[in-house]
C-alpha cells in the first residue's frame, strides 16, 4: 500500500510550548505519533527553533543590526536543535537526517531536482528528514516567515499529499468571533480570499510569522493542489486526532 506523504511544519512557539525552552515533550509527541502512523503515512518535517534552543545558554551582542546576532544564534542552535530531535526520535526507533535549504536552492532547476531526488532517497529508506532554512545565510526568513513559506515550497516541490501547519491556535478563527472574544474556527474552506478577510494578525512570541504568513504558505499550497490543514500544534496528539476530527482546525481544500 502507498504510503501517505505528509509535510509537517512545526514553528518555535509550538516546539517551546509558549516558553522560551524547547519542549523535549513536545518533540517526543510528535516522535509517538509518528511512531503510531508510520504504516500508513511517511513524514517529512520543516521546524523552526533553532533560534529558541540557542537562546537558552547563550547571549550575544553587537553594535551591529539584530539579524546578524539571530543569524549567529541559528548557527549555535541549529547543531543542538536536530541533536535533541535524533536523540528522542531515536527512542521510539525512529531514524532522521537534517537537510538545510535556503529560497535560492528552489530557484534553479538542478537544486530542485537535487532536493527531490535527495529526500527520496531519505524517505524510502525510513529516514524521516528535519528540514530548517538555512538562517545563517538567509535573511529574508528569520525576519518574516518562520518557515511557513519554505514548508510550502517543500511541499509543492515534492507534490506532498498533505501539507499540516502546527501553530499555537485551532487554526484560523473568525474575525467576528475573536472581537467578541470566544475563537470559532473556520474548518473549511476552499477560497483562500474568504480567509484572507478574515485575519487578525500577529506574531507569535517566538516565531516570526502570524496567520498571514500561513495563509499564503497554503496558497502556495493550493496551487500545486496539496491541502493544507492548519492546527493547534500545542495540543498532545494533535496530528493523530485531527485526522479523526477529535479536535478542530481549519482544512484549506
Amino acid at each position: 500500500m502507498k504510503k501517505k506523504r505528509v509535510l509537517l511544519k512545526i514553528g518555535s512557539n509550538t516546539l517551546t510550548k509558549e516558553t522560551d525552552n524547547i519542549s523535549r515533550g513536545k518533540i517526543e509527541d510528535l516522535a509517538i505519533q509518528i511512531a503510531q502512523l508510520q504504516d500508513t503515512h511517511e513524514f517529512i518535517i520543516v521546524t523552526s527553533g533553532a533560534i529558541a534552543v540557542a537562546k537558552q545558554f547563550v547571549k550575544l551582542e553587537s553594535k551591529r543590526k539584530p539579524i546578524f546576532v539571530k543569524q549567529a544564534l541559528a548557527s549555535i542552535g541549529q547543531p543542538h536543535l536536530i541533536r535533541i530531535y535524533q536523540e528522542i526520535f531515536r527512542e521510539h526507533s525512529l531514524l532522521t537526517s537534517q537537510c538545510l535549504l535556503s529560497y535560492s536552492d528552489f530557484e534553479k532547476k538542478e537544486s530542485r531536482v537535487n532536493i527531490v531526488n535527495t529526500i527520496n532517497v531519505l524517505v524510502n529508506n525510513s529516514y524521516i528528514p528535519i528540514i530548517n532554512e538555512n538562517d545563517t545565510v538567509a535573511t529574508d526568513e528569520i525576519k518574516f516567515g518562520d518557515n511557513d513559506k519554505l514548508g510550502a515550497l517543500t511541499a509543492s516541490l515534492l507534490g506532498v499529499d498533505l501539507f499540516v501547519i502546527a501553530t499555537n491556535t485551532y487554526g484560523i478563527y473568525t474575525k467576528e468571533s475573536i472581537n467578541e472574544k470566544q475563537p470559532k474556527t473556520i474548518e473549511a474552506v476552499s477560497n483562500i480570499d474568504t480567509l484572507i478577510n478574515q485575519v487578525v494578525d500577529s506574531k507569535s512570541s517566538h516565531g516570526s510569522g502570524g496567520m498571514q504568513s500561513k495563509i499564503e504558505a497554503a496558497l502556495v499550497a493550493k496551487k500545486a493542489n496539496i491541502e493544507t490543514w492548519i492546527v493547534n500544534g500545542l495540543e498532545d496528539d494533535f496530528i493523530v486526532n485531527a485526522m479523526n476530527n477529535k479536535i478542530p482546525f481549519t482544512r484549506i481544500k
